[in-house]
């Protein structure tokens, strides 16, 4: 063994401590890293694969009536590749144990067995039998949330009758990997479900024998999409298309698109905190080791080694730290990895998801830790090998103390011996002391934006379905309901308060950019639906004019005031120019608002409703389902409070996991920064420590001067924190900003008080750890002259 490499692996054991709160912080990093990534890879494959092999579409549409004759010239149309046409309708439920109905989404599966496009995988039973009617196949996340089986019996009420249908097997689509019902952005399993059904039962049913309502495009490759989507609309055009929309505009490829997003996101910053972090330790540290060593640097030239010998021995020692942590960091980030693809199994629904190992991002990890530790300590280095020898054989000169600026503008006498010497040292070193409050609070900043997530999601439910959405339950109806349906629906036993809307599909644009959106006409004192800015003050509707939320204005880049086109996409399809009359906040979806009469003065009809807002008396709710059930005009009921509190139950135990994960690394982090600190302070003023206690300073008293250092540097690094991590926190909401929904910055005062604590129970535990080694002190071997 080569001498320099005995040397190596003596000064790693002397190391043993600092090596090993260094190497914890370059582990969280690329445990970080490499979950992230290996959770992306696994989600992103295995939905591409999904996708290829069950043929999901590319272009979509809906109509109300299109006769199969026009499907030739769907072929035909440039770049497509396949077309599929089918029957789609929303239906309600009779669910058994569930005293409030569900909405069913029944699609056509035509006599062949399987959809052109679109396909199911088949996870339980059989597919569909053409010779049989009234059988159905279901959506696992359905089926599981009522423990249905292949063989069970479910009431739907089709075109207002009540049919029984036949479970015959559960099962997958690409189309559905995550269900949200139209009109909501929560996800929930128990109401909301995809049911594939004959096609010759829905024609009959609907009385839709030799038409669609519904069509699907896979485009070739390389094909324009915008292209195919102008040319599709043409077409449609005169059988009431509501417009064509491209895959990612698709609800179920929007969330999944949303989720990578964050993966990568997630892949960046924290490495970025966690390995800045590590550089700064192995740069002090290796600074401290090659002041300690100076002799032994100058004895080592003395015997004929090289500037890159002794060099070369030093990076060996970072590099080692840096391997044993990103080794390390690799095993736990595959472990998390896979947790993280087990909680997206439950939540996304695949034939099959299993983790995959990123080895680019292992490879790429061990680059990053690699030129992060040598890039972190090449200056200290640097200024180790390019010392002379005559020099190094000198001790460094002893450092000038002097009053600092505290203790002149304080009485004199004021301040203990201790004290001093703690405000002194810090003064002294300025740059080192910033470095360390720095790190430090980096913890707290990893800590705030770990968990603020937590009160941004409160809030937003809190503000967007307490505040805005005030009513119970919004039920849609089929068609646009008369005066006479919407008197019926308001007057039901148990219905407190109502309020009725109209929607209508709609293209807005300004200057050369548009957007497919619903407009809601709404009633100008609305008290159920309400329409917030900002500081939660109420938007009145106004009498003339659109009103967009900040997110669609945001898309259009529009400002009140400006005039926008928007295109009626139903009906008679009108063109209208509309002046921008204000703007709304709204934490999902893009969106815009209208006065409900001027909507129907626009669109030249009579006073009629896309659904209705109801507020219900709690002791009532069952009768008003039991009434909604027997309309046949209502296409769908959906209750607030049942979807927010699935939505918020399987949300909280995702990051309730990512919590945990975040206040281990951020005391990872805590101690990391602390225990080095003191330990290179304990091996830099020993002789001085031993030398108050040998003129009579207490255990006690010698503490404080090393570890009072530490406790400001805490002190200081706390609101440091809560600085970066509010900044951290506003680049995480924007990185999150998607349609379908906004994480808005709110910090609760809690999160800033437990990423205080954390950070002190961290340096408490550290600096117990090096004040026992304060006792320790050697008096007399520390006190030893040197020759």
């Amino acid at each position: 063994m080569l001498k320099l490499d005995r040397k190596l692996i003596r000064d790693l054991i002397q190391l043993r401590g600092q090596a090993a709160a260094i190497g914890l912080v370059i582990t969280a990093g690329v445990a970080t890293f490499v979950m992230s990534m290996c959770a992306y890879r696994s989600l992103a494959a295995t939905r591409q694969s999904f996708y290829d092999k069950y043929l999901f579409a590319d272009v979509f549409s809906t109509t109300v009536r299109t006769p199969d004759a026009i499907i030739p010239r769907l072929k035909e149309i440039p770049g497509v590749a396949a077309v599929d046409t089918r029957l789609v309708y929303d239906v309600l439920l009779d669910v058994p144990e569930m005293s409030e109905p569900a909405t069913a989404r029944l699609i056509s599966i035509p006599d062949s067995g399987q959809s052109r496009l679109n396909q199911v995988y088949i996870a339980r039973g059989r597919m569909l039998d053409p010779l049989r009617t009234g059988e159905v196949v279901v959506s696992e996340v359905f089926a599981d949330a009522h423990g249905f089986v292949p063989g069970d019996q479910v009431s739907a009420i089709i075109n207002g009758k009540v049919q029984e249908l036949s479970i015959v097997g559960i099962a997958l689509s690409p189309e559905y990997v995550i269900q949200v019902q139209p009109g909501t952005i929560l996800p929930d399993d128990k109401r909301f479900g995809i049911f594939w059904v004959s096609e010759n039962d829905l024609e009959a049913a609907f009385d839709m024998a030799g038409a669609f309502n519904s069509v699907s495009l896979r485009l070739a490759y390389g094909n324009h999409t915008a292209t195919t989507v102008d040319v599709l609309d043409r077409l449609l055009k005169p059988y009431g298309s509501v417009g064509g929309y491209t895959r990612e505009e698709q609800i179920s490829h929007q969330y999944l698109s949303d989720e990578l997003a964050q993966l990568r996101g997630m892949a960046i910053w924290a490495p970025a905190i966690f390995l800045g972090v590590a550089a700064f330790l192995l740069n002090i540290a290796i600074s401290r080791i090659i002041t300690q060593q100076r002799e032994q640097i100058a004895a080592l030239k003395a015997f004929g080694y090289s500037n890159f010998d002794i060099g070369a021995h030093y990076f060996n020692l970072v590099l080692i730290i840096s391997m044993i942590g990103t080794t390390l960091g690799i095993g736990i980030g595959f472990q998390l990895g896979d947790a993280m693809v087990g909680a997206y199994d439950a939540f996304y629904k695949f034939p099959s998801l299993e983790f995959r190992p990123d080895w680019l991002s292992v490879a790429v990890a061990f680059l990053l830790t690699s030129l992060t530790s040598l890039i972190g300590t090449y200056v200290a280095v640097r200024s180790a090998v390019l010392l002379p020898p005559a020099e190094a054989m000198r001790p460094e000169p002893p450092p000038s103390y002097r009053p600092s600026l505290i203790e002149r503008l304080l009485p004199p006498r004021s301040l203990s011996p201790e004290v001093r010497m703690v405000i002194r040292n810090i003064t002294r070193r300025p740059v080192k002391a910033s470095l360390s409050v720095v790190g430090i609070s980096m913890a707290v900043a990893v800590m705030i934006v770990g968990n603020f997530s937590l009160d941004a999601m409160n809030y937003m439910m809190d503000f967007q379905f307490r505040l805005a959405q005030r009513q119970d339950l919004t039920v849609t109806f089929v068609e646009p309901a008369t005066e006479s349906v919407m008197y019926e629906v308001q007057n039901l036993d148990g219905v407190l308060a109502s309020e009725t809307m109209r929607s209508i599909p709609t293209r807005i644009r300004f200057q050369n950019r548009s957007r497919r959106v619903g407009v809601m006409g709404v009633e100008p004192d609305a008290s159920l639906f309400r329409l917030l800015d900002a500081d939660e003050k109420t938007v009145r509707v106004p009498d003339f004019g659109i009103m967009l939320n900040t997110k669609l204005a945001e898309i259009l880049g529009v400002r009140i005031g400006d005039l926008v086109i928007v295109e009626v996409l139903e009906d008679k399809r009108p063109t209208l120019t509309i002046e921008v009359a204000a703007l709304v906040e709204e934490y999902s979806g893009v969106n815009a608002y209208m006065n409900k009469q001027r909507l129907h003065e626009a669109l030249r009809e009579s006073n009629v409703a896309s659904g209705a807002f109801l507020k219900v008396d709690a002791n009532r709710i069952e009768t008003v389902f039991a009434e909604l059930q027997r309309r046949p005009g209502v296409g769908s009921v959906s209750i607030k409070d049942a979807a927010m509190k699935s939505f918020e139950k399987t949300v909280a135990e995702n990051i309730m996991v990512m919590r945990s994960f975040i206040v281990v690394f951020a005391g990872v982090i805590a101690i990391g920064v602390v225990y080095n600190t003191a330990r290179i302070s304990l091996s830099e003023r020993s002789r001085d420590l031993a030398t108050m206690r040998v003129v009579g300073f207490t255990n006690g008293e010698v503490s404080i001067v090393l570890l009072g250092e530490i406790a400001a540097f805490t002190i200081a690094a706390i609101p440091l924190g809560w600085m970066i991590g509010y900044a951290l926190a506003g680049l995480m909401t924007e990185g999150l900003d998607t349609d379908n929904y906004r994480i808005p910055l709110v910090i609760e005062r809690g999160t800033f008080v437990m990423a205080a604590f954390v950070v002190i129970a961290a340096t408490t535990v550290s600096a117990w750890v090096v004040q026992r080694r304060v006792t320790e002190l050697d008096l007399i071997g520390v006190l030893k002259t040197r020759e």
